[in-house]
């Protein structure tokens, strides 16, 4: 890959690098989830199913008003 001399460039032509190489990194990072998956489902023949990467939501939480409070202990 040929060296580029940063210095030398304008602002607008480092801003056009950078979106060129954020492009790049785009299709590569799309490419290998790809790959990725691929693999997965083959592995998924094996055994278990494969598993997504999906978020699962939390559950909610119990307001403070609904919460059960245990007694405090005095200290004599």
């Amino acid at each position: 890959m040929a060296k580029i001399d940063l210095d030398a460039l304008s602002i607008e032509e480092l801003a056009a690098l950078r979106e060129q190489a954020t492009d790049k990194l785009f299709e590569k990072v799309a490419a290998r989830r790809a790959e990725l998956e691929a693999e997965l489902e083959k592995l998924a023949q094996y055994g278990k199913p494969a598993r997504k990467a999906e978020t699962v939501p939390a559950a909610p939480k119990a307001k403070k008003t609904e919460e059960v409070r245990e007694p405090v202990a005095k200290a004599a």
